[in-house]
């Protein structure tokens, strides 16, 4: 079977209105603005309004990545939607977006992987639209973080924000699109990085609500040590897998989650940080719509051009990782 090329052809991103500064959180928790640019580069994130949920967001930030790819919202075969904080557990929000949109002809559904959930989604969308499976997907990264964020726990409310990013992905001409994945797991470290509260294992009541288990949880300095270590070996792995070398990088767009971290995965694959999308300082970390969002600011911004080499690369709660490789 011969496989088609696959790539980005549009992209799109929302973010809420709302800004939450650390100025303001030094009202509401004991913390400073200092301490949190240092330790994270973080100086402001966004917040959804009492009225949105995910798939408004996600609505939003896809409307844009569709007009960008110049299809109608009917060519749409498939929508994968990244995310963690689903407007309910059933229906999907996916099923949700393609009602809002009115893509009546897509297929639908919710990937569940974390901060690395829009990698995983363009690897599932990647390989439907290279066998011939469909034509256009819609992959989309979309969260309100917010809702499950404690804010009188210093340690997470300072990290976590809003948003959506979208892509559509379709054939593109030969040479172009992505060149490789590395997708991983560890579910052994499944507990660093959690909400406990709401499914099977703890159904909701008011004693879990009460004690705080439908919040994020997370062991912040584990979490720091993983990450560091697999954002790099992911993104090798990846060059490796296309053949390429870190050499050929034109642009990383890692995942928002900490300047450190981030500054770690330049060391190691020898980038400056020109060569780096970073706009965590604005919205912090917002799990699997951070590296969308960063793709089309980039875009917005002229940072890519054809034929450039992309590398994206993200870890989350599970634990999951993933990078990937895409010629623009």
């Amino acid at each position: 079977m011969k496989l088609h090329p696959v790539g980005i052809i549009g992209t799109g991103k929302y973010v809420p209105d709302r800004i939450l500064s650390n100025q303001e959180l030094e009202q509401m928790v004991e913390t400073n603005d200092e301490w949190i640019v240092t330790r994270t580069g973080i100086r402001e994130r966004r917040l959804a309004a009492a009225e949105q949920a995910t798939s408004d967001l996600a609505y939003q930030a896809s409307l844009k990545a569709i007009d960008a790819a110049g299809i109608a919202i009917e060519d749409i075969d498939l929508i994968i939607v990244s995310t963690i904080t689903p407007d309910t557990f059933f229906p999907s929000t996916a099923c949700l977006l393609q009602e809002k949109l009115g893509a009546k002809k897509a297929a639908a559904f919710d990937l569940s992987a974390a901060c690395s959930g829009f990698i995983y989604g363009l690897a599932t969308a990647s390989n439907m639209i290279a066998t011939g499976m469909y034509k256009h997907v819609l992959v989309v990264g979309a969260e309100t973080l917010s809702r499950i964020t404690d804010y009188t726990d210093r340690n997470t409310c300072i990290l976590f924000g809003d948003g959506a990013g979208a892509v559509v992905l379709g054939q593109v001409e030969e040479g172009r699109g992505f060149k490789s994945f590395e997708l991983g797991a560890d579910g052994g470290g499944g507990d660093l990085l959690k909400v406990s509260g709401g499914g099977s294992r703890m159904p909701s009541t008011a004693e879990s609500v009460a004690s705080k288990q439908h919040f994020i949880h997370m062991a912040g300095n584990e979490v720091f040590k993983f990450a560091v270590r697999i954002m790099g070996n992911a993104a090798e792995e990846a060059l490796r897998k296309a053949g390429m070398s870190k050499e050929d990088i034109n642009l990383l767009v890692p995942h928002q989650a900490n300047v450190r971290i981030i500054q770690s995965a330049l060391n190691r694959l020898d980038l400056s940080e020109e060569k780096c999308m970073v706009n965590l300082d604005k919205y912090g970390n917002m799990s699997a719509a951070s590296i969308p969002v960063a793709l089309a600011e980039a875009v917005e911004q002229g940072r890519v051009n054809d034929g450039d080499c992309l590398v994206f690369v993200g870890f989350g709660g599970g634990l999951t990782w993933g990078a990937s490789v895409l010629i623009w």
